[in-house]
């Protein structure tokens, strides 16, 4: 899939002698040589995975602006593990230094105020505007604060989410460190989709390790408003009716509708409630705003619809889209590791575009660790191919599974699957 087929090759070494742009549809003119342009916005994992990815398969010749606004890298997954105190904050932190020195990628950190597709022009707020021939967008999630009543920005500074790593990973840390033994922690769950399928299940989990170890007579209440556990139910439900019996209670089909900050009560759409000293409430979800704006969100008013040869926007042309923003297909999880196989897709697909050749069909696979104490972990994992009839990703029959149950060995795998994927999207 990364391997430059000779005519490719033959591509690559011409771009810059090319004298005529209808030689090469699209491309444009720098520095008195002919240049593909490409913008990535958002430098996450799909968007740093595409940005590097476009460099390193067109050996240079595509010139790649990435656009973000924060200036280092925080890894939502494993950022579980520092809320439950297992792992230090600084692990999640990277720096850009490797696609800008390895890779020759242009970072830019600024937000994107807005987008000229028929100019093809993104505007920033701090860094002056950016021509492209092709866009794009890995915009990630934001989150629908306004569809729980009560959780207005008031409320949003003891009432955390941490959905998005950084402050309020660390801020919900400390939050589970200041709590007093029996007390209750109530962390609630959207309905799906939302981004990591597994990623509550395993912060509940870790939050269970955390109170057994050091506030035994302390629980927490997982209040899901799916009708079952979304990823690993039987490893997950397992592990909590074995280790976990006295700390954690899971609770489906509760649908969090509003909240009071000032007395800690949240409030399902059937009337219950509960309070709880912590209230950790993860609304429902979109894609990001940015998306919203440059007008590639077209499936019910949340996500992004894509041609998933080319992860080609069907709403607005030049662009791709990738990552959490998208309408998944069946059964594909909004992951890290799936954000990263979109942007090796979509930096295939450009080169091929730009090159004049017909994109290949896309195979992806997807793995997904989750820890349940401090030693051992548990997985899920599935590879997923084009299906022309169908013009979508199916997985493939007999493809992947999930761990028999949870071990220690599987730990050491989640961590070293961590390190790796860091690497592969930023080094």
């Amino acid at each position: 899939m990364n391997i430059l087929k000779p005519n490719r090759r033959q591509f690559i070494q011409t771009l810059g002698a090319a004298t005529s742009l209808s030689m090469l549809p699209g491309l444009a003119f720098a520095s008195g040589k002919v240049k593909a342009r490409v913008v990535v916005i958002g430098g996450g994992f799909g968007g740093a995975t595409a940005a590097k990815y476009l460099r390193k398969l067109s050996n240079g010749a595509i010139e790649v602006t990435l656009i973000e606004r924060r200036k280092e890298f925080i890894s939502c997954p494993a950022s579980n593990e520092v809320i439950a105190g297992l792992r230090d904050y600084k692990t999640l932190v990277h720096t850009y230094d490797g696609l800008k020195k390895n890779w020759g990628v242009k970072v830019v950190h600024a937000s994107v105020v807005g987008v000229d597709a028929e100019k093809r022009r993104v505007k920033t707020d701090t860094a002056g505007s950016f021509d492209y021939d092709k866009l794009v967008l890995s915009p990630g999630i934001d989150l629908d604060f306004e569809k729980i009543a009560g959780y207005d920005s008031k409320a949003q500074e003891t009432i955390l989410h941490a959905w998005k790593a950084g402050a309020q990973t660390l801020a919900l840390r400390k939050q589970l460190a200041s709590l007093e033994n029996c007390s209750t922690v109530a962390l609630t769950i959207p309905k799906a989709p939302y981004r990591c399928p597994p990623g509550p299940y395993e912060r509940a989990t870790l939050i269970a390790h955390y109170l057994k170890t050091h506030k035994p007579k302390s629980k927490i209440l997982l209040l899901d408003a799916n009708d079952k556990v979304q990823s690993k139910e039987k490893l997950f439900t397992g592990v909590w009716a074995k280790d976990y019996a006295d700390v954690l209670e899971y609770r489906a089909g509760w649908n969090a509708v509003s909240v009071d900050a000032a007395s800690g009560v949240v409030t399902s759409e059937l009337g219950d409630k509960e309070r709880a000293d912590i209230l950790n409430v993860l609304p429902p979800q979109r894609a990001a705003d940015i998306a919203h704006i440059v007008g590639v969100v077209n499936v019910n008013g949340r996500w992004s619809n894509v041609d998933w040869t080319t992860l080609a926007s069907t709403a607005v042309p030049d662009v791709h889209v990738i990552g959490d923003a998208l309408q998944a297909a069946p059964l594909m999880p909004k992951s890290g590791h799936m954000a990263n196989q979109h942007g090796k897709v979509v930096a295939a697909a450009i080169v091929d575009l730009l090159s004049g050749e017909t994109p290949r069909s896309p195979v992806v696979a997807n793995t997904c660790y989750s820890m349940v104490d401090d030693l051992r972990a548990i997985h899920v994992d599935s590879v997923h191919r084009y299906d022309a009839e169908k013009k979508t990703l199916l997985v493939v029959p007999g493809s992947g599974g999930v761990s028999s149950s949870a071990s220690e060995a599987e730990g050491v795998y989640a961590h070293a699957w961590a390190e790796t994927i860091w690497k592969d999207v930023l080094v």
